[in-house]
């Protein structure tokens, strides 16, 4: 299981969008530029994120994409989720139906009935995983960059996405 570079693109754009002033918006072309990833490819993920209510469109000759919910409010699995979709990550085939052993116009109730283990197993790993997906909050994120990065490097790249826009288009 792995997931799409997408996710990490989409947690970092989303983590510099959390310092532009309120009224203000984020276009594609500062995001893909800063990331150094195609403003095409960025601009697919973003669609998706909208779409999952993560982030507005925000109209106009100066628009581009603003936070719709709040840091808080935004955990690392509603990223996940939006750019990945929502299918569970292990899907059971039921080959333990297919033994060689059994005959299958008469299968034990221990496999009609009785749910796979090992499907059992994944899917709590799987839960166990989005919970705590779940609990890491863009405002987590926020907190813990604020801490490990030199306050020049946050102020740099707060004034980039607040006195860009105007340079790149």
């Amino acid at each position: 299981m792995q997931f799409s570079i997408g996710v990490e693109y989409a947690l970092h754009c989303l983590l510099y969008m959390i310092d532009v002033p309120p009224g203000k918006s984020v276009g594609i072309k500062d995001l893909a530029t800063y990331q150094g990833v195609s403003e095409t490819y960025l601009s697919k993920v973003y669609t998706k994120l909208r779409k999952a209510g993560i982030v507005k469109a925000i109209p106009g000759v100066n628009g581009g994409y603003a936070l719709a919910l709040a840091p808080e409010n935004i955990s690392f699995w509603n990223v996940i989720e939006a750019v990945e979709g929502s299918s569970p990550m292990f899907q059971c085939a039921e080959i333990r139906q297919n033994e060689l052993l059994l005959d299958k116009n008469n299968l034990p109730d221990s496999h009609t009935k009785c749910p796979c283990l090992i499907k059992v197993v994944m899917l709590e790993a799987e839960e166990q995983m989005r919970q705590y997906l779940k609990n890491k909050t863009l405002e987590w994120l926020h907190a813990q960059v604020k801490d490990k990065l030199p306050k020049e490097q946050r102020e740099a790249t707060i004034e980039w996405f607040t006195h860009t826009k105007s340079k790149l288009t």
